[in-house]
């Protein structure tokens, strides 16, 4: 029998409906893990393999999804390298739309009743006041993690496609795309850039069943030994007319030759011929960790929003 609180394939499309019509109104309040990309992106790559440990919740208002949580709890995670990671802190991922924000005290209850006793973790934008307000007040408090210059918080980062510089490649690599060099590559290029990961074949036809994914909008460079060197999937908002880089990473013996740079002007490029005027992506905000933000200002991205990390202790038993 099917468990109605697993998230399901059909829940995430409508969750990623509910992202585009915040989009729309207030992009500000979409936070790391609740835009239309992340949320195909993270069911597709883990539903297999993890989805038994995912609970979540769905609000309506006269038919239409208008709230949602996506509660992460304990689970055991095996890597590519063969080792396994315990994961015992529990995590929420979760919107609500400005027009029903008092709907984030329920998600709040909802939350703590799903995660009783467990250490609990969470990511409001801090553009919304309301809702860091409403957590505060239910005993949530800054991530003590997130201070200091290694903290763990994401920003989000845009720009325009209204002028786009044209990429240049190092000599004998090639821009290639998943629907060409095929899944196998696809896997192979994520793994060697993200090692150790999770990520598995299974995890990659999920991503493909999502709504958003298109891979001729998977972007690969291969190397001139045939190697598939850096990879990027751009997820295409066709309704806010927006494409959001995620996951975007280069094999560690191809870095530093501008590989990313170019995968990602030449990706703004194909975004802006299929449609898009905007490009998104997210990153490390806190100073210790420099890269992926240079990187993605050398190619005209600047902050425009980031999370607020909050948690709450567990009750020992």
């Amino acid at each position: 029998m099917t468990n109605p609180e697993l998230l399901t394939a059909a829940d995430v499309r409508l969750m990623q409906g509910l992202a585009q019509r915040v989009t729309a109104v207030r992009p500000d309040l979409v936070n790391s893990d609740a835009s239309f990309g992340e949320l195909a992106w993270n069911w597709g790559r883990g539903h297999a393999a993890v989805g038994a440990s995912w609970r979540r919740r769905l609000w309506f208002s006269g038919g239409e999804l208008v709230a949602w949580g996506w509660a992460h709890l304990p689970r055991r995670v095996e890597l590519s390298d063969g080792s396994v990671k315990d994961v015992a802190s529990t995590y929420l991922a979760y919107q609500v739309h400005p027009d029903h924000a008092g709907l984030v005290d329920e998600v709040i209850d909802w939350y703590d009743t799903t995660a009783a006793g467990l250490e609990r973790s969470v990511l409001p934008g801090a553009a919304d006041g309301f809702a860091l307000r409403r957590w505060t007040e239910h005993g949530y408090t800054t991530d003590p993690a997130s201070l200091g210059d290694t903290g763990d918080w994401t920003q989000l980062n845009v720009r325009d496609l209204a002028v786009v510089e044209q990429p240049v490649l190092p000599a004998g690599y090639l821009f290639r795309t998943a629907d060409e060099a095929g899944p196998e590559a696809a896997v192979r290029a994520h793994l060697d850039a993200w090692a150790p990961s999770a990520y598995t074949a299974e995890g990659y036809r999920g991503v493909r069943q999502t709504d958003g994914y298109r891979g001729d909008l998977h972007l690969l460079v291969e190397a001139p030994d045939g190697t598939m060197a850096a990879s990027a999937v751009m997820w295409l908002d066709e309704a806010n007319r927006t494409v959001e880089f995620e996951p975007v990473g280069t094999h560690p013996d191809h870095r530093r030759l501008g590989l990313g740079r170019a995968m990602l002007l030449h990706g703004m490029l194909l975004a802006r011929a299929a449609g898009a005027v905007q490009a998104t992506v997210a990153c490390l905000g806190a100073p210790g960790h420099p890269g992926a933000r240079g990187l993605y200002y050398s190619v005209g991205f600047r902050e425009f929003t980031r999370d607020a990390p909050l948690v709450k202790a567990g009750t020992p038993g």
